[in-house]
């Protein structure tokens, strides 16, 4: 009872979802459907439900890979080697899911060490694609898999051939199926080159509809109350939608398309700015199973403009607009209310309250300043203690990007966790097999590397239980793995006065925002710590809750002085807690300031202190630190920042170096 699918013609809505499916079910040319949407909108259950409307297959009885007896030029080469006797069946279309904690072994297959060690040969056992042969492959979180995995999942669909070649193997099989990945985009995106890979891309959301919504509920509950019965009623609909599927694989052969509708593909790909040409086949392959499914011998117009925007909503590129024109030079024209700029080294931004002479944002004639303003401009020690009351103020969270790569350097440290930032090596049965070792500790045998250190003592090696391979513990070899996991990222924030001026905070937070978003996407855990006035405190401790520390960065006031130094401190009291927890842990600090101290923990200078505090911490080596300056460009710059991530041994950034899609960063990763 509990294996009985929801039937899909019971699906409220999703109309695209369910017709970019249907599509690929006529035409496995179309390459496959990814479904991007919001958890909770029946992406999973349209996958599942589509293989109880797909025509039933025949099948060699017994082959792992299904293969088509009627089709003996497509066979494994296990039935290719018996064609004498090859007794069929007929079963039902598998959907087969692919688990995110998969191992390449267990996606394309690879040695069956149990067989190899008792029979002395190397014997091919196979992995999921061969499962999904004549199928459906479901990959559920499809952006969260491993890049390597969705590569080789991808280069089977395309070419319809698992080629195996490891571990002294080499094997290749039939491996044609229907490539359906579903992902959450608020989680990741895949990488553009993979996710053109995808024929059709469907954008689905949640009902707005108020009666749809009810009626959906109603249906859920039907269904978990009675299966069987749900099902039943809805058979007829599903049957009738099975027969449309049949009825339009048999007719796609003799569809056609005609040449003229060629330049109509092509003009709508080039109007979308689409790269490469796989948009323009799979408009055509997805336009003649439309036609077949509507019954049309040939393919329209309409069929084209329908299937179009299936397949270019996850391609198109959207230019950037041209640059304006420059400005007209008035460098030479007087200007009559001209007066002097602002000084160049001044970090307070204007209050509401106060007069206009001592924002610090322009100079007024001599005449209008009085003899109390001059004095006050004239100490700075009374500037200061304005500064230190000033009143606190809270900016907007500016723009948000997507950030360049960020990652702690690799070692050959043992890790456990799962994430998708910094590659390392991983102590369980997990990620990909990349060397053997000596060293025994997990119980993951390498057998290829285990057979190779065992082979040259056969001759010596005399065996009673009639093994063909005789193994010794000095034989035995560990796999070691490797994969992407997550860090913890520590955020130490200036939030004193100097932050607000010129816009600084309202672009420092869309930084740190961004940085944020792209610490979720990675699965990292996080932390944050602000310093202003006379302290650092601890904003966030950490945590995996993105959505906390965004909150709190909305709200984080900014004013008073700046001791850098009790940020520092604080930061690594913060981390060495974490380290005493994780000892194999890698922290990457990210410190967001303009590098300016003013207020000291002891009777050192504020500046001085701060650096050495900042020696201090470049010599753990397990910390990997970042410097974003926030110091505006102009005629004069301080550099204190710089100094700063010269001190922690730390990478600097200003906040446009930290843009994924700067000419400068893409140079920088290709000179790398």
């Amino acid at each position: 009872m509990f294996n009985i699918a929801y039937p899909f013609a019971a699906i409220i809505g999703q109309d695209r979802l369910k017709r970019a499916l249907i599509l690929n079910a006529v035409n496995p040319a179309v390459g496959g459907v990814l479904i991007r949407g919001e958890k909770g909108t029946a992406k999973s259950t349209a996958v599942r439900a589509l293989a109880a409307v797909l025509p039933r297959i025949k099948v060699v009885k017994g082959c792992p890979y299904a293969c088509d007896p009627d089709q003996p030029w497509n066979l494994c080469p296990y039935c290719r080697h018996h064609l004498d006797r090859l007794p069929s069946a007929v079963r039902r279309v598998r959907v087969v899911t692919l688990p995110l904690n998969a191992t390449e072994d267990r996606v394309a297959g690879g040695i069956d060490f149990s067989r190899a060690v008792k029979t002395g040969r190397r014997i091919f056992q196979p992995g999921l694609l061969a499962q999904a042969h004549r199928g459906i492959l479901y990959v559920d979180e499809v952006n969260l898999l491993d890049d390597h995995l969705v590569d080789i999942i991808l280069d089977a669909a395309a070419s319809g051939r698992n080629l195996v070649e490891r571990e002294g193997i080499s094997y290749i099989h039939p491996c044609q199926f229907i490539l359906v990945g579903t992902m959450n985009p608020e989680e990741g995106e895949l990488r553009p080159q993979l996710l053109d890979r995808f024929g059709l891309c469907v954008e689905i959301v949640a009902e707005a509809d108020i009666g749809q919504r009810a009626a959906l509920m109603q249906l859920r509950e039907a269904y978990d109350t009675d299966p069987q019965g749900f099902s039943q009623r809805f058979q007829p609909e599903n049957d009738k939608i099975a027969n449309e599927i049949q009825a339009a694989c048999q007719l796609l052969p003799n569809v056609s398309f005609p040449p003229h509708l060629r330049t109509l593909v092509s003009e709508i790909c080039i109007e979308n700015h689409v790269a490469g040409h796989r948009a323009d086949l799979v408009i055509e392959q997805a336009a003649r199973a439309l036609a077949a499914l509507l019954k049309h011998h040939e393919v329209t117009v309409d069929d084209i403009r329908e299937v179009a925007s299936l397949a270019l909503v996850h391609r198109q590129r959207h230019l950037a607009p041209p640059p304006p024109p420059p400005e007209p030079d008035h460098d030479h024209q007087p200007r009559p209310d001209h007066q002097p700029e602002q000084n160049l080294e001044s970090n307070e931004s204007p209050r509401p309250d106060q007069p206009e002479s001592q924002a610090g944002s322009r100079n007024p004639e001599p005449e209008e300043i009085s003899p109390d303003d001059q004095a006050a401009l004239d100490r700075p020690a009374q500037d200061q203690h304005r500064r230190e009351n000033a009143v606190e103020q809270i900016f907007a969270v500016g723009e948000t990007f997507k950030v360049k790569k960020i990652a702690s350097p690799r070692d050959r440290i043992r890790r456990r966790g799962s994430g998708r930032r910094s590659r390392t090596r991983i102590a369980q049965k997990q990620g990909r097999y990349v060397k053997s070792t000596t060293v025994l500790n997990t119980g993951d045998i390498a057998l290829d590397a285990t057979l190779r250190a065992a082979a040259p003592y056969q001759r010596q090696r005399t065996s009673g239980n009639g093994l063909a391979v005789v193994l010794k513990p000095e034989d035995l070899r560990e796999k070691i793995r490797e994969k992407r996991i997550g860090n913890f990222l520590l955020f130490l924030v200036d939030a004193s006065g100097s932050m607000g001026a010129r816009g600084r905070m309202t672009a420092s937070k869309g930084a740190i925002m961004s940085l944020l978003l792209d610490a979720y996407q990675k699965r990292d855990r996080i932390a944050m710590v602000s310093f202003r006035h006379q302290e650092a405190v601890v904003n966030l401790p950490p945590t995996a809750s993105i959505e906390l520390a965004a909150h709190l960065l909305q709200e984080m006031p900014v004013g008073g002085r700046t001791p850098l130094s009790a940020g520092l401190a604080k930061t690594y009291e913060l981390i060495r807690n974490y380290l005493l927890r994780e000892c194999a842990g890698r922290p990457i600090v990210i410190i967001i300031t303009d590098g300016k101290a003013n207020v000291a923990l002891g009777q050192e200078k504020p500046k001085a202190e701060a650096l050495a505090l900042a020696g201090r911490l470049s010599r753990d080596e397990r910390l990997h630190c970042l410097v974003v300056d926030t110091e505006s460009r102009g005629l004069v710059q301080f550099g204190l920042a710089r100094e700063l991530a010269a001190a922690l041994q730390a990478e600097y950034f200003r906040i446009e170096d930290l843009k994924a899609d700067t000419l400068v960063n893409i140079v920088k990763e290709n000179v790398k």
